[in-house]
Parts: C-alpha cells; sequence; structure tokens
C-alpha cells in the first residue's frame, strides 16, 4: 500500500478493509487491481474528509462515487446502500462526536437568525419593511449584504479558516456596501436596478465561493465542487420555499378565522425574515449531506435539457415562420439572458455528474443541439440589441445587456466547437468540463463592473 494515504481513524481503517475483502471474495480481485481501486477510493476519502465530511459518511458517498467508475464497487456500494440512507434520514451514531454536530447546529441556527433580524436593522433608522406599503429600493439593492456575510462566515467556521482569509473576504463586502448605498441613485433608475440585479452575482462567485472552497479558488475541482453546491442549494431553497407558503397558507386561515389579520407578520416578518434565513439552512443541508444527493441536479439537468431545446428551436421556427422580430424591452432583456443562463447551467451541471471517459451518447449529442439552439438565439438577440442602440443610443440597460449577451456568446461559441470536437473525437470531455469552470470568473468580472462603472457612467 505504499504512497497510500493513511487515516488515523481506526473504524474508516476498518471499513476499507471491509471493501477490500469484499473484492477479493466474492470477485477474486487480487494484488495490483485491488491495490489500484483501494488508491482511487482513498483519494476520493481525503477530498471529502477535507470538505468537511464525517469519516463514516465520506466512506460511503466514496463508495458510491466508486460504483461510477468500477463494476465491482458498484455492486459494493448496492449490497452496502441501507447503511447511506439511514445517514440520510437517522441522527448520527456513537463513532461521530455529539458534540461537533451539536455546535453546527447551534452555529447555524444562529447565522439563520442573524440573517433573519439582518433584514428588520433598515427599520431602525427609519426603513419600514411593511406589507401595506412599497418596499424601499434600499432593501433590493443591499438584499445580498443582508445573508451572504453570514453564509461566508459559516464557510470560513466550517473550513477553518484563518483570520487573515476572513479579513480579505471582507473587503468584497465593504466595497459592495459602499456602491451599493453611496452613490446617488436617480429614482427607479436603471443603474439602480442593474446594482440589486448584478451585485449578487459578483459576490456569490467572489466572495461566497473563495469562502466555499477554502480559498483554493484556482483548483477546477473545488470550482466544480461549488458549482454543485449551488445547483443543490438552489434545489433546496426551493423546496424550503414550497413548504414556507405552505405555512403561510395555514398562517392565513387559522388568524383569519378568529377575525385577525395577519398580514402585518407574514408581509413584515414570516416571508423576509424566512426567505434570509432558508438560505443559511439550505446550505447547512446541501453540507451536512454533501454528495450523498448530489445528483439530484444533473438528474433534472437530464429531464430540463430535452425541453429547453424544444423550447428554443420552436421559439426559433416561430419567428422565422413569422418574420416578428424580438422586441427590445427591459423585461424582455432581462428574459432572455435568464434563458441563456439557464443553457449554460444546463451544460455545467450535466459536465458535473459525467465521467469524463466516458464515450459520446446520444445525450451529448442533444447538449450540442441545445447549445447551438442557444447560440442562434444570442446572435439574434445581440442583433436586436444592436439595432435598438444604433436607433436610439446608448442606455444601461442596453449596453448591460449587449455585454451579457456578449459574455454568453463567447462561451457558447466555444463550448459549441468542443461539443463538436468530442462527439467527432478529436477532443476529450475533460476539455469542455475546464473551459465552464475556467469562465465561470467572466460573470463576476463583468457583474462587478456593472455595480462599479454603470451608476457613475450613466448617472
Amino acid at each position: 500500500m505504499q504512497g497510500m494515504t493513511a487515516f488515523t481513524d481506526q473504524p474508516l481503517e476498518d471499513q476499507i478493509a471491509q471493501w477490500r475483502t469484499y473484492l477479493r471474495r466474492r470477485h477474486a480481485v487480487h494484488g495490483p487491481d485491488v491495490e489500484e481501486l483501494e488508491g482511487h477510493l482513498r483519494d476520493q476519502l481525503a477530498a471529502l474528509i477535507e470538505a468537511g465530511l464525517a469519516a463514516d459518511e465520506a466512506f460511503l458517498v466514496a463508495v458510491k462515487r466508486m460504483g461510477h467508475l468500477d463494476a465491482l464497487s458498484r455492486e459494493f456500494a448496492r449490497a452496502h446502500s441501507a447503511r447511506l440512507w439511514k445517514q440520510l434520514v437517522v441522527a448520527p451514531d456513537a463513532d461521530t462526536p455529539a458534540n461537533t454536530s451539536r455546535t453546527e447546529i447551534l452555529v447555524v441556527l444562529s447565522l439563520a437568525v442573524a440573517a433573519g433580524l439582518a433584514v428588520k436593522l433598515p427599520a431602525l433608522f427609519g426603513l419600514p419593511l411593511r406589507p401595506d406599503e412599497e418596499v424601499p429600493p434600499f432593501y433590493f439593492r443591499n438584499a445580498s449584504l443582508f445573508v451572504f456575510p453570514l453564509l461566508t462566515i459559516y464557510f470560513l467556521w466550517k473550513r477553518r479558516s484563518g483570520v487573515a482569509s476572513g479579513l480579505w473576504l471582507a473587503v468584497p463586502f465593504a466595497a459592495a456596501a459602499v456602491f451599493a448605498n453611496a452613490y446617488p441613485f436617480p429614482t427607479r433608475g436603471d443603474t439602480e436596478r442593474l446594482t440589486a440585479l448584478h451585485l449578487p452575482i459578483a459576490l456569490w462567485l467572489l466572495a461566497v465561493g473563495v469562502a466555499y472552497v477554502g480559498g483554493r479558488w484556482f483548483a477546477s475541482g473545488r470550482r466544480m465542487d461549488f458549482v454543485r453546491f449551488s445547483g443543490e442549494l438552489a434545489i433546496y431553497y426551493v423546496l424550503i420555499a414550497l413548504g414556507g407558503g405552505v405555512v403561510t397558507g395555514f398562517t392565513v386561515m387559522m388568524f383569519t378565522a378568529i377575525d385577525m389579520n395577519p398580514g402585518w407578520f407574514i408581509g413584515g416578518w414570516l416571508i423576509p425574515c424566512g426567505a434570509a434565513g432558508a438560505v443559511i439552512i439550505g446550505s447547512w443541508l446541501v453540507e451536512a449531506k454533501q454528495s450523498v444527493i448530489e445528483n439530484m441536479a444533473p438528474v433534472l439537468t437530464r429531464l430540463f435539457t430535452p425541453l429547453f431545446t424544444l423550447l428554443l428551436l420552436a421559439f426559433l421556427a416561430t419567428m422565422a415562420w413569422t418574420g416578428n422580430p424580438i422586441n427590445v424591452k427591459r423585461e424582455v432583456l432581462i428574459g432572455f439572458d435568464l434563458l441563456l443562463a439557464v443553457v449554460v447551467g444546463l451544460v455545467l451541471y450535466a459536465a458535473s455528474a459525467r465521467d469524463p471517459q466516458a464515450p459520446a451518447d446520444f445525450f451529448d449529442g442533444l447538449q450540442l443541439l441545445l447549445v447551438v439552439s442557444a447560440l442562434v438565439v444570442d446572435g439574434v438577440a445581440l442583433a436586436a440589441i444592436a439595432g435598438r442602440i444604433s436607433e436610439d443610443g446608448f442606455t444601461p440597460n442596453r449596453v448591460a445587456a449587449l455585454g451579457e449577451n456578449l459574455i454568453l456568446l463567447v462561451n457558447l461559441v466555444w463550448t459549441a466547437w468542443l461539443y463538436v470536437r468530442f462527439l467527432c473525437h478529436r477532443g476529450s470531455f475533460a476539455d469542455l468540463e475546464r473551459w465552464q469552470i475556467a469562465y465561470l470568473p467572466a460573470y463576476a468580472v463583468w457583474a462587478a463592473l456593472v455595480v462599479v462603472i454603470f451608476p457613475p457612467l450613466f448617472g
């Protein structure tokens, strides 16, 4: 076993020994083959334990992952899947330090409560948040600043990062607070809306993402882990929101039954505070069961890829048949950018779940069709935006949409090229995965430019 990682956790070594014995007895695998498989298993274990998983859970997840690489490990994973399911629904066993789990729960709950209270903090300075009044623009500009700093603190604590890392990550939040509030935005101005839309993107990638990967942002594998985390958090957040909607409905029903109006509580406390705290709770849930259910987002990718492909093809066919151009309005531009961002997300999550060594299949061809369709739609949108700018001049919305569509265009063009090379057996899927991960900072840089430059430029 020379060169393999040695773990100090004796129960973990016992589990590895059980897995090794299983391969030898059940399938007569011996010598170098066992050592090679064990080397892969230990590499997975080291990465998962470093990410914060308990040793026992890391072993089960690693075996599940090995199941995608080797038929023998897959059979072992199936035979022991009952233990994995129990860890999803049963409290930690005696081998898991109870104090560690209890401490993390207390930290998470404290940060979630702090996020909820942070939303109400501006009311002390004359900025109330009430259901019977229009929400002040201040809340939209600073929505990410209520939650993301606390989520960053959780990851810093979880990854055991040093004080220096925390101070460095405080810089983007301080700068964001200045740019979101110091500039005198015109009432209902476009630059204010653009700041509210782009600031969360910049902070998510430049601050939260760096904290999540423990400062190793330039390690492509860790960036892909953050991509997976983002997708799982989105799913958890939607599920929590649906549950919150049920709670809200029952709250209205019960208090209305006794002739009480709970609107002040629901609109002023339950929804805003719950929405902020749910980000922390959802992140903890993803971390607590990291990689155990990380295939949820890729499964949804398999479902929605053909649906979005049909949608884009139907849109292009209808536009070509009718000859109707795209109506370049603010809401339409935002909608098209979101649509193209969803397409890029589908490509990302498909890559995150795929074995880079597997040969091309039908789904890869479908992904290429989706990317090409999105590329055509992006080109049509860019032509419409350029035409509108040439006729009526520059506005913040048009310039922002132009930049975002150009950034997406570059990504889609190179993604399509890499897919073609892969399908023609002239390139590897790993090239496509590396490209998607390497391109992530481009979105953060553009979002930061919109927040910093657009207000004075178009003021």
